[in-house]
């Protein structure tokens, strides 16, 4: 497929388990790729893995808890594009299990971190370019918990759920101005790691990287144009 060709799509946490499959989707779909994670030598080892020419991709350590380093990133890659269509954020973590009661606030403090002060400061800066885009998309992967929070995951759950209003809130900011902001709901991802590392385990209720890969295409794409502010199921309530 080719219906991205061309188009600028920036990807914040490229080196999580869920990046480079996200990379190579878009790849494949003609897209010009903007990686960043904090990890100088994950960065390296995706754009090598891609095997993309010097002017389809451009790939950067970044530490977008840094809202300066989120603004110098989206100026630098529209110093040499010209322009940015697309910002993908899938930095990712993980606190939970505990009651949350029992629950370490450490925890708290480090979800929101990762996963609500990337998002906003990943938005803000890319804000503008998205609009002068004309066709600009923002993708946010969430989880199911922000909506159905569980008391053993409740700094996950917040922390979800404030990254989907603020992506939201984004998203009434777009509508009109032909940019999109959407989300992807999983409950949890099934990476091709995982897979390599357990290959005779069951995933029932995990959903694979490239499922999630093919739906942020869909989302990217001019087909999801009139799609804004929409949460974009992609896990099977029926095996809860």
């Amino acid at each position: 497929m080719s219906n991205l060709d061309g188009r600028v799509i920036a990807i914040a946490g490229i080196g999580g388990g869920l990046g480079p499959v996200v990379a190579e989707r878009l790849a494949g779909a003609g897209a010009v790729l903007a990686g960043a994670d904090v990890s100088r030598e994950r960065v390296d080892q995706i754009g090598a893995g891609l095997g993309l020419p010097e002017e389809r991709w451009d790939g950067r350590a970044v530490d977008l808890l840094d809202e300066e380093a989120a603004r110098g990133w989206r100026a630098a890659l529209v110093e040499r594009f010209g322009r940015v269509d697309g910002l993908l954020h899938l930095v990712g973590g993980w606190r939970g299990g505990q009651p949350l009661h029992e629950e370490p606030l450490s925890d708290w403090e480090l979800l929101h971190d990762l996963l609500i002060r990337t998002v906003q400061h990943t938005t803000r800066a890319f804000h503008d370019a998205l609009l002068d885009s004309g066709r600009g998309r923002f993708v946010l992967v969430s989880a199911r918990q922000a909506q159905a929070p569980s008391n053993a995951n409740a700094a996950y759950a917040a922390a979800k759920a404030a990254a989907e209003a603020w992506t939201l809130a984004l998203a009434d900011g777009f509508a009109g101005n032909g940019a999109t902001a959407n989300i992807v709901v999983i409950d949890a991802i099934l990476t091709p790691q995982m897979r390599e590392q357990d290959p005779g385990k069951e995933f029932p209720t995990f959903t694979p990287a490239e499922h999630i890969a093919e739906a942020i295409a869909f989302l990217c794409s001019d087909t999801a144009e009139k799609m804004n502010g929409q949460r974009f199921p992609l896990y099977d309530e029926v095996l809860r």
